[in-house]
C-alpha cells in the first residue's frame, strides 16, 4: 500500500527552473539567477554552515530531529488536540522534516493539508538520510523577500559566508523562517531582535549555550549593513552558466581583484568617447586561472552595448600577433634577435603594406622592428614562414583566427587581417611566460591545466625580453631572470580596435578598447587608448604579487649572447672589413642565421657579391688580364636609399676598369613606384571632376628620373623623384619611370 502510494505520488525534489548562483573562488556570490518564482538561493552543504547555526536551529525548531522518524508523536498529538478543540490550525507541532515537506510541496493549512504534509515527511525519511533532509532545509527555508536558504540569507543580510556566523547571527537566522516577512531584519529590526532573543533564551534554558554568554549576545543590537545583492562579473556569469549545469558555479575569480577592476572601469569609462566600451581580462599564468573579468564598460549602459561581451567577441587584433611571428622565425632558424630586416616599400602581388607612421626606416634589427611594431619586417618574416603555417600553429594551441568566407590566411595576418578573441589571445600569450607552452584558460577550479608547445623556451624568453625593452644583451651576456612587464599593442584598420596584452612575472593582462558596433574612433590606437589602462591594471596587480616566491624566468640553456656583424648577420673577426656594424645578439643554440633576404634578392641582389679585380684594384670582367676573384658582403639593395653614402654599393665596390669593364655592375638598387598600386581602380572625390594623385619613385640609380604616362613625357613635380598627375578623363593608364641607368618601373591603373 505505502509502496504504491510512493510510486503514485513521488517526492517533488527537482525544480523545472532552479535558482542558480555564480561565486568567486572563495565562495563570495558574484551573480545570481532567480528561479521561476523570482527566488534566489546560495546552495550549501552541512559542512559549509557554522555549527552554531545548526545548534540554534535544531534546539529551537526540533530538538529530537536525529531521533524521530519524521513525525514527533507527542508534539503531533498535542497539536492535533488543540486544533480539534479550536476547529482550526492553532499549533503546528511540525518537525523539521515536516517543514521541509511543506517547503518542497506547499499545502493549504487545513487538516487535509496537514495529512499530506505528514505523508511527505514519511517519504523524506524513507528516501533520504537525516543529513540530506537537514541540507534541504538549509537551502529551502524562507528568509524574507526573495531570499531562500541560509547561504543566501547570510550573504544578503550579513555579507559573509554561513560558515563564519557568530552565535548571535546564528540565532537571528534560526528565528527568521518562523515569520520571514514579519521579521525581515532590514525592515523590522526590533521584531527580528526580539525573535533572536527568544531563540537565545531557549538555548540557555536547554543549557546548550552558557547563560552568561547568552545575556551578552542579547545586549547586541540587530544592525545590518546595506543589503548586498551579488552584481559582479555579469558577463562572466552568463558565460559560466552556459558551461556548467550546477546550481552553484564556483569560478576562479579573485573577488577582491574583481571589485578593483570594476571600480577602475567605472572611472575609465568616463574618459572614453561616446558609445565606446572596453574589456579587461587578468589571468594568473602560473595556474592559468582567470582572476579578473570585465567584459564591457558598463553592463547596464545600452549606449555602450554593455550587454555585449567583448572578451568573447571576434575583433581584428592589429599587430598583437607579431610576437608569435618573431618567435616562430627564431625557432625556424630564420633570424636571431639582431638579424638585419628591411623596413622598405615592398609589393606582394596586389598587397602593399605600410607602417603606422606612414614612413619607412630602412635597415632595422629584428628586436627593434618588433619593439617598434614595424609592419614591413613582420610581413617579411611571415612571407618566409608562410601564413597558413603560422595560422595552423596558432590554431593548434587554441588561438583560432577567423577569416572572411572563402578566404585563406595571407600576409595581412601580420597586420590584423583576421579576427580573434581577447580570451584566446591572452591564453596564447601565456607561451611567453610558460617556457613556450600556451595553456588554456581555467574558468572553473576543477578544470585541469592543459597546455601545448607553441615556441621553444629559448624563443619565448627572447621575445618576452624584447617586449620588455631588453632588446640587446649586455657585453657580459648576463640577463635578468625577471621582467616587470612585457607588452604589445595592436590597432585595427580604421581605428576600430585598440589592444594591449601584458605579461608580468605572475599575471597576463588583456585590454581591448573600441566600439562594439565596429564604427571607427579617430585617434584611438593601442598605445594611446589601451596601454594606459593596462598600466593601471598592472599597478593594481602589484598588491597581489606574493611577498616571496615571485615567479622567475631564468635564461634558458639554449640562449646565448653572441656578437654578429651587419650586413651579413653572422660573427666575423673584429678586423674584417665586411663587419660594417657590430651588434650584440641573443641566439638559439649558438646558431647565427645569415641575414634573411626577401624573394628575388638572391643571386645578383644578394649580400655576398663575387667580383673580379685586376692588379690596379679595378673591377674587371672575369676574362680580363690579371683578373682575380674577390668577395664582399654588401647591404641588401632595397636598403640603399637609407644607407650613408659610404655604405652604398657604388662606394663599397672598386671602380670599374674602363678598358675591360665587368659585364654586370651589381650596384643598382631596384626601383619602386609608390602612391599608386598596379591594377588599382580610382575615382575623384565626391563633387570633383578631376582626379589628382602624387606618385614617387624609390631606389634606382642617380638622381634624375623621367616619367611617362601612356608613353607621353610628364613634367616632374617639385618633390624630388616624384610626379603629380591630373587625370580629367576616365580610362586605362600606364605610368612608367626611368632612372639614369635606364632601369624601368611601371604600374597600370584605371581612372573611373
Amino acid at each position: 500500500m505505502l509502496f504504491a502510494l510512493d510510486r503514485r505520488f513521488p517526492l517533488p525534489l527537482r525544480e523545472a527552473q532552479p535558482a542558480r548562483v555564480v561565486v568567486a573562488e572563495d565562495g563570495t556570490p558574484l551573480w545570481r539567477v532567480a528561479d521561476s518564482q523570482g527566488v534566489w538561493r546560495y546552495p550549501v552543504t552541512l559542512n559549509e554552515v557554522s555549527p552554531a547555526y545548526i545548534e540554534a536551529l535544531l534546539n529551537f525548531e526540533d530538538r529530537w530531529f536525529w531521533q524521530h522518524p519524521g513525525i514527533n508523536p507527542a508534539a503531533f498529538l498535542r497539536a492535533l488536540a488543540q486544533n480539534l478543540r479550536h476547529g482550526g490550525i492553532v499549533s503546528g507541532g511540525s518537525t523539521l522534516t515536516m517543514q521541509v515537506a511543506r517547503l518542497i510541496d506547499p499545502q493549504p493549512r487545513t487538516l487535509r493539508g496537514k495529512l499530506v504534509q505528514t505523508w511527505r515527511a514519511v517519504q523524506l525519511e524513507w528516501h533520504l538520510s537525516k543529513r540530506e533532509i537537514l541540507t534541504l532545509y538549509l537551502n529551502c527555508a524562507p528568509f524574507g523577500g526573495t531570499v531562500e536558504g541560509v547561504g543566501a540569507a547570510s550573504w544578503i543580510w550579513l555579507g559573509k559566508p554561513p560558515s563564519q556566523l557568530t552565535k548571535g547571527e546564528a540565532a537571528l537566522l534560526a528565528a527568521l523562517p518562523q515569520a520571514p516577512s514579519r521579521l525581515r531584519p532590514d525592515r523590522w529590526p526590533r521584531r527580528a531582535e526580539a525573535a533572536r532573543n527568544k531563540v537565545l533564551e531557549r538555548l540557555a534554558r536547554y543549557h546548550v549555550w552558557p547563560e552568561r554568554e547568552v545575556k551578552e549576545i542579547q545586549q547586541e543590537a540587530v544592525w545590518l549593513p546595506p543589503r548586498q545583492l551579488p552584481q559582479q562579473a555579469p558577463l562572466l556569469a552568463r558565460r559560466l552558466l552556459s558551461l556548467s549545469s550546477q546550481n552553484k558555479i564556483v569560478s576562479t575569480l579573485d573577488v577582491s581583484l574583481q571589485r578593483e577592476l570594476e571600480s577602475l572601469t567605472d572611472s575609465v569609462k568616463l574618459r572614453l568617447p561616446p558609445r565606446t566600451s572596453l574589456a579587461l581580462l587578468v589571468v594568473d599564468h602560473t595556474s592559468m586561472k582567470v582572476r579578473g573579468y570585465v567584459g564591457s564598460a558598463d553592463f547596464n549602459d545600452d549606449s555602450r552595448f554593455g550587454h555585449v561581451d567583448m572578451i568573447h567577441s571576434i575583433r581584428s587584433p592589429g599587430s598583437v600577433l607579431k610576437p608569435f611571428i618573431y618567435g616562430m622565425a627564431l625557432d625556424d632558424g630564420l633570424i636571431h634577435s639582431e638579424s638585419l630586416l628591411q623596413d622598405v616599400p615592398r609589393r606582394f602581388g596586389d598587397y602593399r603594406p605600410g607602417n603606422f607612421d606612414s614612413g619607412f626606416h630602412g635597415p632595422v634589427s629584428a628586436s627593434e622592428a618588433l619593439k617598434r611594431s614595424l609592419n614591413l619586417p613582420a610581413v617579411q618574416l611571415l612571407d618566409a614562414l608562410g601564413p597558413k603555417n603560422v595560422a595552423a600553429r596558432l590554431r593548434n594551441v587554441g588561438l583560432n583566427l577567423h577569416f572572411p568566407p572563402g578566404a585563406e590566411p595571407n600576409l595581412s595576418l601580420a597586420l590584423g587581417g583576421a579576427g580573434a578573441r581577447l580570451d584566446e589571445m591572452v591564453a596564447a600569450y601565456s607561451a611567453f611566460a610558460r617556457q613556450g607552452n600556451a595553456a588554456s584558460l581555467r574558468w572553473l577550479p576543477y578544470q585541469p591545466l592543459r597546455q601545448r608547445p607553441l615556441l621553444s623556451p629559448g624563443a619565448a624568453w627572447i621575445v618576452r625580453h624584447i617586449l620588455a625593452g631588453e632588446t640587446q644583451p649586455l657585453a657580459s651576456g648576463a640577463a635578468s631572470d625577471m621582467v616587470s612587464l612585457a607588452w604589445k599593442t595592436g590597432t585595427s584598420y580604421g581605428y576600430r580596435d585598440a589592444w594591449a596584452i601584458g605579461v608580468t612575472p605572475r599575471y597576463l593582462i588583456g585590454v581591448w578598447v573600441g566600439r562594439p558596433d565596429a564604427t571607427p574612433v579617430a585617434g584611438q590606437f593601442g598605445f594611446a587608448s589601451a596601454v594606459p589602462i593596462m598600466n593601471q591594471v598592472n599597478a593594481v596587480l602589484r598588491k597581489y604579487m606574493p611577498v616571496k616566491g615571485t615567479p622567475r624566468d631564468p635564461l634558458p640553456a639554449t640562449v646565448s649572447a653572441i656578437a654578429i656583424c651587419w650586413p651579413g648577420g653572422q660573427p666575423l673577426p673584429p678586423d674584417d672589413e665586411n663587419c660594417r656594424q657590430r651588434r650584440q645578439s641573443w641566439a638559439l643554440n649558438q646558431i647565427a642565421p645569415p641575414t634573411l633576404l626577401a624573394p628575388g634578392q638572391e643571386g645578383g641582389n644578394g649580400l655576398r657579391l663575387r667580383y673580379w679585380q685586376n692588379d690596379k684594384g679595378l673591377r674587371t670582367a672575369a676574362d680580363c688580364p690579371d683578373a682575380r676573384s674577390r668577395e664582399r658582403w654588401l647591404w641588401p639593395l632595397p636598403l640603399e636609399p637609407w644607407l650613408p653614402q659610404s655604405e652604398r654599393r657604388a662606394q663599397r665596390l672598386p671602380l670599374a676598369d674602363a678598358d675591360c669593364p665587368p659585364l654586370a655592375q651589381g650596384d643598382t638598387p631596384p626601383m619602386i613606384i609608390t602612391g599608386v598600386i598596379n591594377g588599382q581602380r580610382m575615382q575623384p572625390l565626391p563633387g570633383k571632376a578631376v582626379l589628382t594623385l602624387l606618385a614617387k619613385a624609390q631606389g634606382g640609380r642617380g638622381e634624375q628620373r623621367w616619367w611617362f604616362l601612356n608613353g607621353e613625357p610628364v613634367e616632374r613635380s617639385a618633390d624630388k623623384g616624384g610626379v603629380s598627375l591630373t587625370l580629367n578623363k576616365p580610362g586605362q593608364y600606364q605610368l612608367v619611370v626611368m632612372d639614369e641607368a635606364g632601369q624601368l618601373a611601371s604600374v597600370s591603373f584605371t581612372r573611373q
